[in-house]
């Protein structure tokens, strides 16, 4: 009852708004805010704030939000651990992916490229420890792409 009486004031206030905004010849502006104005009144009439008042105030309605929370958690959890882990079906999709953006033979476009311009020499980095050497392997196989 009391929410009926909410939206039915909201809409006369926002029809009152609405016939000021008129008489100072903002025509669009006013057929806007009447049909906002409405729309309060629309949803009292087919029962709709009843329904919300009633839902709003029931314990079952509550608890029922309550479990769907619950399962939007789960589903984020899950989905979060399974981009952390990588999962199984991703990583066989993520190869497909990878297999199909790799050139069919990439050998046969290597003369071609390379015939333009001389062979690039570069110097080679000394390792200082044991594995220091495949420190460099990727910083080698990036300046190889380039040519340099």
């Amino acid at each position: 009852m009391i929410a009926e009486t909410v939206c039915s004031a909201v809409s006369a206030a926002g029809l009152g708004i609405a016939a000021v905004t008129a008489w100072r010849k903002r025509f669009l502006a006013a057929a806007r805010i009447a049909a906002y104005a409405l729309v309060p009144v629309g949803l009292v009439m087919t029962g709709v704030v009843g329904w919300l008042a009633d839902t709003a105030f029931s314990l079952t309605a509550w608890a029922g939000f309550c479990v769907l929370a619950v399962a939007w958690l789960l589903f984020a959890t899950t989905r979060a651990v399974e981009r952390r882990r990588g999962g199984g079906t991703r990583k066989e999709r993520r190869a497909a992916r990878t297999a199909e953006r790799e050139p069919v033979a990439p050998a046969a476009a290597a003369p071609a490229l390379g015939a333009s311009r001389p062979p690039a020499t570069r110097a080679k980095a000394t390792p200082r420890a044991g594995d220091s050497s495949d420190d460099f392997s990727d910083i080698e196989a990036i300046l190889k792409k380039h040519g340099i």
